[in-house]
């Protein structure tokens, strides 16, 4: 077999191996990224469960205000009726003071109910930022399990990086240059095996005197349906 041929078998073998990783680190970022979702998700419910007990805790301030001045309302009439000659006025003071009244008593009302539910949101608010912290603890573990998986992958990809340097160093640079062109549109199946006479980049029958050609292995053959560099496996020459 062509020793060119030969060192570009073993680079496309080293490309694949090396494009090998992407999906592992792929897969390493998918799985923290569905943990930082979780976490953006309960930092959002933690978020929102503190905006409205903080909002209800705004109203229940304004109710006992209203109640307050209400209160002051109905001093004032006190004061009043002792001057009221009357009895149109006397009715009318005693309307304001049961409107007054009424107020109060939904303001309360409304003060016992919103405590009620902040209560429960408090509660809420409670699991939701255990939540959070177990979530962020979750995060830091498998940040750091992650650190581990990358760098036994960098460690990896470098010594392939060191091997494919070699076998690029030891091909003349035409045919070097000629795979590459290959690989940019083929990918990691620039070169590709012969098997029962096809070409297994793009699965169509090669005509004879290319098989043969390839078979020889003298030259670097490629396809003539699709481009790529062909070779034989031994076990098809032996076949």
């Amino acid at each position: 077999m062509n020793k060119y041929l030969e060192d570009l078998i073993a680079l496309a073998q080293v490309d694949r191996e090396i494009d090998g990783f992407t999906p592992q680190l792929e897969a390493i970022e998918k799985k923290l990224e569905k943990i930082r979702k979780k976490i953006e998700a309960a930092t959002a419910e933690r978020d929102a469960l503190a905006g409205e007990i903080d909002e209800n805790k705004e109203k229940i301030k304004a109710f006992e205000e209203q109640i307050k001045l209400l209160n002051d309302q109905l001093a004032q009439h006190a004061k009043k009726a002792k001057e009221i000659t009357t009895e149109k006025e006397m009715k009318a003071l005693a309307v304001e003071e049961d409107i007054a009244k009424e107020k109060i008593g939904f303001a309360n009302e409304e003060i016992e109910r919103l405590g009620k539910v902040n209560e429960t949101k408090e509660a809420l608010l409670q699991e939701a930022e255990e939540k959070l912290k177990g979530l962020n603890e979750e995060l830091e573990a498998a940040e750091k399990e992650s650190a581990g998986e990358r760098e036994e992958i960098e460690k990896a990809k470098a010594e392939l990086f060191e091997k494919r340097q070699e076998l690029g160093r030891a091909l003349d640079q035409k045919v070097l240059s000629f795979y590459e062109k290959i690989r940019a549109w083929a990918g990691n199946s620039a070169v590709v095996p012969v098997k029962k006479q096809a070409c297994y980049g793009c699965y169509m029958k090669i005509n004879d005197k290319t098989y043969a050609e390839v078979i020889k292995g003298e030259e670097i053959a490629t396809c003539s349906h699709c481009g790529r560099i062909l070779y034989i496996e031994k076990v098809e020459v032996e076949a």
